[in-house]
């Protein structure tokens, strides 16, 4: 049977607490929401903190506020049966809500936060067993050993982030806030995420994640697609987020001060893609944004020949890794798929 290691406990009730505690805590302490990870973690000696903080009771990370005109804010400890349930995201957000609802099952969903999510450790099958299991194999480069098994010649850590809405949250482009002694900052999620393993995150351990800052719908629309081989329950091995954001083309010889005095944009099907945003995850150590699918799509109508054009190009970037579910392969194969798959979503809404 795995047991937790000893440790102490701390509950505090605002943020200013919290921070003043994981400060004086140091290296040993660590934050804890619903702890559906970071238990199982301890329980096998992933990780060991001494002083463990919950922030479940802090009111500022319960709540959610806003709506789509003007962005919505998400406490980091909102859980996600929470974030599934609430209507504004639902109606507003849908991409959010959808991807929130592919994770683990309704149990775990009413532990789990979104913040968690969003800060997930990074996975790998060599890393993700019990300690008696890796002490067999001399453990690996991620925890206790000195070589990674994923890919032996390499210095680096390839265990794969493993979120379902880390690439939702790049591709829509949310911002988080974080808050420590020294005060507060607020950075985009495509700016979090560092693609090493070990150190898969571009955080301070003293900091504390307080909200997630969903920007305003302003027409774009978001669409997610997950990679598992149960239909609940499993962590993705290939996630496609797609966004874009459909404009009016300009037409020429109309306009102001034209013949014809009609307005300078089009209408309906002569929209175009002005701006795109292809992210993958569950491939690599951090969300893998695909900027020549991109690309294919900017500037032209959301049509068969640029979807499949856009798919190809993800296809090509994409480079899974040999430490999850599935042949590596087969999962490149389904990254056009899938990409097909979020965008055929998107033009047929």
């Amino acid at each position: 049977m795995m047991r937790l290691p000893k440790f102490d406990y701390r509950a505090p009730r605002e943020i200013s607490e919290a921070v003043k505690i994981i400060a004086g805590a140091g290296p040993e302490g660590q934050f804890v929401a619903g702890g559906t990870d970071l238990y199982p973690n301890m329980k096998r000696r992933q990780q060991t903190p001494k002083t463990v903080i919950s922030v479940m009771r802090v009111p500022e990370l319960n709540q959610i506020s806003g709506e789509g005109k003007s962005g919505v804010t998400i406490g980091a400890s909102v859980t996600l049966t929470d974030v599934c349930e609430n209507p504004i995201i639902n109606r507003d957000y849908p991409v959010v809500a959808h991807a929130a609802r592919t994770i683990s099952t309704p149990i775990l969903r009413n532990m789990g936060t979104i913040g968690g999510n969003l800060l997930l450790d990074t996975r790998c099958n060599y890393y993700d067993q019990n300690y008696e299991w890796r002490k067999g194999i001399n453990f690996c480069l991620k925890k206790d050993g000195d070589i990674c098994w994923v890919a032996p010649g390499s210095s680096k850590c390839w265990a794969v982030q493993s979120s379902d809405l880390v690439p939702v949250m790049v591709a829509i482009g949310a911002k988080l806030r974080f808050a420590s002694t020294l005060g507060d900052r607020v950075i985009d999620a495509a700016g979090l995420y560092n693609d090493d393993g070990i150190d898969y995150l571009h955080k301070r351990p003293d900091e504390l994640l307080v909200d997630i800052q969903l920007p305003p719908t302003n027409g774009w629309r978001a669409s997610y697609q997950k990679l598992r081989r149960r239909g609940a329950f499993d962590f993705p091995v290939l996630g496609v987020a797609a966004y874009v954001r459909l404009d009016e083309p300009v037409r020429t010889g109309s306009g102001p001060g034209s013949p014809s005095g009609q307005p300078a944009w089009g209408g309906g099907s002569d929209r175009v893609v002005g701006a795109a945003r292809i992210v993958l995850g569950g491939i690599a150590p951090s969300p893998v944004v695909v900027e020549e699918a991109a690309a294919a799509l900017i500037g032209h109508p959301l049509d068969n020949d640029h979807i499949q054009a856009a798919a190809e190009a993800a296809y090509v970037k994409a480079r899974p890794l040999d430490n999850t579910d599935f042949v590596m392969n087969w999962r490149k194969q389904m990254t056009r798929q899938y990409t097909l798959r979020a965008l055929n979503e998107l033009h047929s809404k």
